[in-house]
């Protein structure tokens, strides 16, 4: 998997780590039971501090995307509560919907964007960009 960190962005480090991992996972480029390079490594890899990484694989361990194994290391073992999944995006798809409103976009091309999306992750079919 390669991660691409963007130094200029205003998004910390760790959460642009966090969501490349996510990312990895929705896309199938990394699997359930996948082992993470260790922190030093990924972090030497990167060109980043060991603790960023470590927050990182912290955050997603208390997400319920990986286990922290002293032998094995981080190792990818989804185990997302659904229900509370879909709380929390309901409360982010509402600032990000009401932001989307204000900026004229429409209901149609935020449901189309969406399928584009999800086809990107392999569900449903594929669907051409307009």
């Amino acid at each position: 998997m390669l991660i691409k960190i963007d130094f200029e962005s205003d998004e910390a480090i760790y959460v642009q780590l966090r969501n490349q991992i996510i990312l990895g996972i929705a896309t199938s480029t990394i699997r359930e039971g996948d082992t993470l390079p260790s922190v030093r490594q990924l972090a030497d890899n990167i060109g980043i501090n060991m603790h960023t990484v470590n927050k990182a694989y912290n955050v997603l361990r208390q997400e319920g995307f990986i286990q922290l194994d002293k032998r094995r290391g981080a190792v990818i073992s989804i185990d997302v509560n659904k229900l509370q999944a879909m709380e929390e995006l309901r409360s982010k798809m509402q600032i990000l919907l009401a932001q989307t409103s204000c900026q004229g976009i429409t209901r149609e091309e935020v449901h189309e964007m969406i399928d584009v999306i999800y086809a990107e992750y392999g569900y449903g079919n594929k669907i051409d960009i307009k």
